[in-house]
């Protein structure tokens, strides 16, 4: 079992904020969106596309990580 403090922790607790803050973004987003403010919309779907394109590299590095120290 990793210990409290191994990369593999660290790693997961930062992606977890990173969803939260994809999360709030999006709502955000929506609210802009909303009011008809469609230039700041187009700027955070596309941080919002980029947050997601990570998110995938992240998990696959964290199972990887995870992986290795079970070895």
């Amino acid at each position: 079992m990793p210990s409290e403090c191994s990369l593999p922790v660290l790693l997961e607790k930062m992606y977890e904020n990173q969803l939260a803050l994809e999360a709030a973004l999006m709502g955000l987003v929506l609210h802009a969106e909303q009011r008809g403010q469609t230039i700041i919309g187009e700027n955070a779907r596309t941080a919002l596309e980029r947050i997601d394109e990570n998110a995938g590299f992240i998990k696959q590095g964290l199972a990887r990580l995870i992986a290795s120290e079970k070895d």
